[in-house]
């Protein structure tokens, strides 16, 4: 896992997401402003999130300087796991979340893959709400399943 923790800019673009079908389910903003609490944020900085939860924005610039393929493979599956929360993805929630997997430097195979590992997270029994589904567990996984990768491929 990077060392830097995701800036503030991450989770408003995770807002963002949340408002491209212009409605943010109360849901889905407890969503990203609980994974921005459990990234480390502080109280400045998740106020400023909560305050993108209220109102409609849009993406925004996105500032991958110091990001790891490990860290831009975890926000995008945090946003489709966001986008998927009201039990719908809207078409304008895919061209938000195609905008977003641009911006973070993605090319679509990674992002099936992180789509994957979120879907699978919110199967696990504890997943099934917002408030269980395991964040620090999704990360892991990516983690896991990127390092099995560059393995497989130096094999």
């Amino acid at each position: 896992m990077s060392e830097k923790k995701l800036g503030r800019d991450i989770f408003v673009a995770l807002a963002a997401i949340g408002w491209a079908d212009g409605n943010l389910d109360p849901n889905e903003a407890d969503a990203i402003v609980r994974a921005a609490v459990e990234s480390g944020l502080d109280l400045d900085e998740i106020a400023e999130i909560e305050k993108a939860t209220s109102k409609k924005i849009d993406l925004g610039v996105i500032d991958r300087a110091g990001m790891s393929k490990e860290d831009r493979l975890f926000v995008y599956a945090i946003a489709r796991w966001i986008a998927e929360i009201d039990g719908d993805v809207s078409d304008e929630e895919h061209a938000a979340l195609a905008s977003l997997g641009e911006k973070l430097g993605l090319p679509e195979k990674p992002r099936a893959h992180a789509e994957s590992i979120a879907r699978e997270i919110a199967r696990m029994p504890e997943g099934d709400r917002p408030d269980r589904y395991d964040v620090p567990k999704l990360r892991t996984l990516i983690g896991e399943r990127l390092r099995a990768a560059q393995e497989a491929r130096r094999g």
